[in-house]
């Protein structure tokens, strides 16, 4: 099974000298890096530990850095989406790719460890997986729990976004648009899981693949996130629901999210008005996000 590791820089360069040896160095895989008109020695760095290197002209959003280069991963049979912050452990694809090859695997999750720099021991887990429960919140299995916690194999939602192996089949069902460009950013990952999920497709977790990965933004580091980046977390989850959700799953879990959605509307008003302006921008995108359903079901039924 050919692997392609796809890498985006967004002026990492730093975090590339640490995270490309530990890419390059897994058995029989390749490595292209995203190189998002960094203005730093993304590029340079990548050539000089013998990865590939797409360039873009012009800063993207992550969505549609990382669409731009699914076109660079010829026909490789499995991706590898790996953050520049997230140092594979040797080993880690020989551990992980089995898992892919189980029938209805389309993703595999592996242990990612908690570090505060590249050269740092980890101090917890950092993800197991990716969970979403009946509020339609996403979030981290594991996150923050003793290390030698989560030692069994398990199915899971899907894969973080730092570092989550794809089967090729899975994301090319998904194009051409992998990760919603509407989205940007934050819950694009748990968008790519529950569409694969809803095609068919299963998730595992894997606790023999490890990675050290540098979180930025967590539960417990939100509150110094810019504002921004918050009303965008925010505005997504209503996107994640327009794209994802049935009428007979919305139902089932109606009491859970008109709850949270108190609670939330609480904190809008109480604590973080600059949150508003998310329902008013989930309600212009969730159109062409709905448009985007039609289209995946459209793609399912034809395949």
């Amino acid at each position: 099974m050919s692997t392609a590791i796809l890498v985006l820089s967004v002026d990492e360069a730093p975090l590339l000298t640490h995270c490309l040896p530990a890419a390059v160095g897994q058995p029989d895989a390749f490595v292209v890096v995203v190189d998002n008109a960094c203005e730093d020695a993304s590029a340079a760095v990548a050539r000089e530990h013998g990865a590939g290197v797409v360039s873009l002209g012009e800063r993207r959003s992550y969505a549609a850095a990382m669409n731009a280069g699914f076109a660079a991963l010829g026909d490789a049979d499995a991706v590898l989406l790996l953050n520049a912050d997230c140092f594979l452990d040797p080993g880690y694809l020989a551990a992980a790719l089995p898992r892919l090859r189980e029938p209805g695997v389309a993703s595999v999750a592996g242990k990612l460890l908690r570090v505060a720099g590249p050269h740092a021991a980890p101090d917890a887990i950092d993800a197991a997986g990716m969970w979403i429960d009946r509020r339609r919140k996403n979030g981290l299995v594991g996150h923050g729990t003793p290390l030698p916690s989560h030692a069994r194999r398990c199915e899971v939602f899907g894969a973080d976004g730092a570092c989550a192996l794809y089967s090729r089949e899975a994301l090319d069902a998904c194009a051409p648009e992998v990760f919603d460009e509407d989205m940007g950013l934050w819950v694009t990952d748990a968008d790519l899981a529950w569409r694969v999920r809803r095609a068919g497709w299963r998730s595992v977790y894997e606790p023999a693949a490890t990675a050290r990965h540098m979180r930025t933004y967590s539960p417990s580091t939100r509150a110094a996130t810019s504002e921004a980046h918050r009303r965008l977390q925010f505005r997504n989850r209503y996107l994640l629901m327009a794209r994802n959700e049935s009428a007979g799953t919305f139902a089932a879990n109606l009491p859970s999210i008109l709850a949270y959605e108190l609670l939330a509307l609480g904190h809008v008003a109480l604590r973080e008005r600059f949150l508003a302006r998310g329902y008013l921008d989930a309600w212009r995108l969730a159109p062409a996000v709905r448009a985007k359903r039609s289209r995946d079901l459209t793609s399912a039924a034809a395949a």
